[in-house]
């Protein structure tokens, strides 16, 4: 190899520039003749046979290419399909059906452009001949819908180049499929080509080439014309997305905490639902029927937020998180009859408003609204302002009015005098209310309402604060309330832990409700629904997530035609699914975008595995845990 010349573009560049070229020409010849003159010294050397180089490292010890039907390297057997031709229109990616299974196959695609120019004067040639054709022959004959349709499809090629901007390739896909032994190799053969023909494509196998096209589905970029032959088919760019290959369903976040593997592909899943440039938001909604893995997946979740020190609130109405609780070194909080965890429904936080705004008792009123809404039944606007009228005079007894600064309290010392927030003994409780009804004829209804509350077996809901949460796992047992009053509970936590999460927008955390159909079905009120929804629509705004678990899909969806439990699916970005009853599928079709396919599998899902959406990802997961995780969980 030597280059004799470089020819100069113009004339006018100069003697000092042709002088500069021929220079750097003769640098490189004498550069190519050096590694000539090297290589034929090695030659010579008869000791430099013998040596192992990156050749030997990688190359098979032996190949078998005897067998028509599959090639033999290193006990693997090797066998590649051809795809011959597809449906006339893809509406969806056509080879997802096979790279998202877990069968051990090589794929390669070639695209070959065409001149554009030559491709629509052969066209136009073409359609001249057929339309010719079309109006000399005889009308009657059997093969003139085929001409026809022919004439038809060339006419559309040529626009969409011309028009369009479109562009004609060659289109080849082969498939090579391997395993130890002929038997599997054949089954996952048939199943390839069942997958594929399934979706209106033609399988050729590559018999007597399968040298040929085991060659074209290495990195070699080598498509033989032997494999062009059978293999060769005509495509327009916009039906080259159809064979876009990149489309496995794998979630992969860098900072993200691990969850489980892709059923299909064995991928592995790593979510990190608090990265705001790839999730709109960080909330989560897990569904499944008992025993189905949902609580074990919350606590796993739990698990691995607390190894990155994540605020993590939890409200318990079945007691399942105690053990959890215990082995994390969180903070357990019991409100019941046996408890001695108080918390006062009338305190108003500090945090409960952000810094610069005001309202402190009109935000506290409307959420005491809705509490009140779970006690005495749903109140009309008429009671609700009555009611309203009450609060505002209960406050005011203990010098708290719409003025913020009447919740400040001044402490003197000996140097300055500091106003500090009021605490819980500052504010008042259910026994001031209580008596403040009785004196009124409109409100003694209500006043009878809570005599519970007061005298009876819920009276441990009369008293001040006694807890201090400084814990970053904080978990509130609710289960001694019993059925019919679980809701008053998980209330009081949810409005305690919502204003703990406001506290500090810069650290991450996250609130869990379990059962949440309580706060938002049936049984609840609009009030308590909107405050419910409120905290998932507005805490990614304080780096938090919030997490609703529920068996019972159709009592999520049950209040108001289901607009609240609707507008909390929205407004979450994952939505993990485990196996849920023919029933629960039904509901959860009105709100979601599951497909048949994604119905069935929901329904056939074993223990442990879940459907998760994941932002416009669907993948069928399979949750996985350490055997140490299980022992702290279970």
């Amino acid at each position: 190899m030597e280059i004799k010349s470089w020819k100069l573009e113009s004339e006018k560049e100069g003697e000092s520039i042709f002088n500069f070229k021929k220079d750097i020409l003769e640098k490189i010849n004498k550069k190519i003749n050096l590694i000539k003159k090297q290589e034929k010294t090695n030659n010579n050397f008869e000791f430099l046979k013998g040596v192992i180089t990156e050749k030997d490292e990688i190359a098979p010890s032996y190949i078998n290419l005897l067998n028509p039907k599959y090639i033999e390297i290193d006990n693997n057997y090797y066998s590649t399909l051809i795809i011959v031709n597809y449906f006339r229109e893809q509406t969806e990616l056509i080879l997802k059906s096979i790279i998202d299974t877990n069968i051990n196959l090589n794929i390669s695609i070639f695209y070959e452009k065409q001149d554009t120019y030559k491709t629509i004067r052969d066209l136009t040639y073409h359609i001249g001949n057929v339309g010719v054709d079309l109006k000399m022959n005889n009308q009657n004959r059997q093969d003139i819908d085929i001409a026809a349709f022919t004439y038809n499809d060339a006419k559309y090629i040529r626009k969409e180049m011309q028009v369009n901007n479109e562009e004609l390739y060659f289109l080849y896909i082969y498939i090579t499929v391997f395993s130890v032994n002929i038997k599997d190799l054949e089954y996952l053969l048939n199943k390839i080509e069942g997958i594929l023909q399934s979706k209106g494509m033609q399988i050729r196998r590559a018999y007597f080439r399968q040298e040929q096209a085991f060659l074209a589905t290495l990195p070699l970029m080598e498509n033989s014309q032997d494999l062009k032959e059978a293999g060769r088919r005509n495509i327009l760019t916009s039906g080259l997305v159809s064979t876009y290959p990149f489309i496995s369903s794998a979630i992969f976040d860098e900072e993200g905490i691990f969850i489980g593997t892709n059923i299909y592909n064995n991928s592995l899943v790593f979510i990190d639902r608090y990265n705001s440039q790839k999730y709109k938001n960080a909330n989560i909604c897990i569904f499944g029927t008992s025993g189905a893995g949902k609580s074990f997946y919350t606590k796993l979740l739990i698990l691995r937020n607390r190894l990155l020190n994540i605020e993590q609130y939890i409200v318990d109405p079945d007691r399942e998180y105690g053990k959890l609780c215990e082995n994390l070194h969180g903070t357990l909080l019991k409100i019941g009859p046996g408890s001695k965890t108080y918390i006062n429904i009338f305190d108003i936080r500090k945090e409960s408003i952000e810094d610069n705004e005001q309202g402190y008792l009109a935000n506290k009123i409307s959420k005491l609204i809705g509490f009140f809404n779970l006690i005495f039944g749903n109140l009309d606007e008429e009671e609700k302002a009555i009611l309203e009228e009450k609060l505002i005079e209960l406050y005011k007894q203990k010098e708290i009015t719409f003025d913020d600064n009447s919740l400040y309290k001044k402490e003197e010392n000996k140097i300055i005098i500091k106003p500090i927030f009021k605490d819980t003994y500052d504010m008042p409780i259910l026994q001031d209310l209580y008596e403040l009804l009785g004196k009124d004829e409109r409100t003694k209804k209500f006043q009878i309402k809570l005599i519970p509350f007061i005298k009876g077996s819920l009276k441990f809901f009369n008293n001040y604060t006694n807890v201090e949460l400084e814990n970053n796992l904080i978990i509130a047992d609710v289960y001694e309330l019993g059925e019919d009053n679980l809701k008053y509970g998980m209330w009081l936590f949810i409005d305690l832990f919502w204003d703990k999460i406001k506290k500090d927008r810069t650290k991450k955390k996250a609130i869990y409700m379990d059962e949440i159909w309580r706060l938002i079905g049936v049984t609840s009120n609009k009030e308590v629904a909107g405050f419910i929804y409120k905290i998932f629509k507005t805490i990614r705004k304080y780096g938090g997530s919030s997490v609703a678990i529920t068996q019972d899909v159709s009592d999520l969806f049950s209040l108001e035609q289901g607009t609240y439990g609707k507008s909390i699916l929205n407004n979450s970005e994952i939505k993990t699914f485990f196996s849920l009853e023919e029933e629960n599928i039904k509901v959860l079709e009105q709100y979601t975008n599951l497909s048949e396919k994604e119905k069935i599998e929901i329904k056939s899902l074993k223990k442990g595995e879940c459907l998760m959406f994941i932002g416009g990802e669907h993948i069928l997961t399979k949750i996985e845990a350490a055997d140490f995780e299980k022992e702290i969980l279970e």
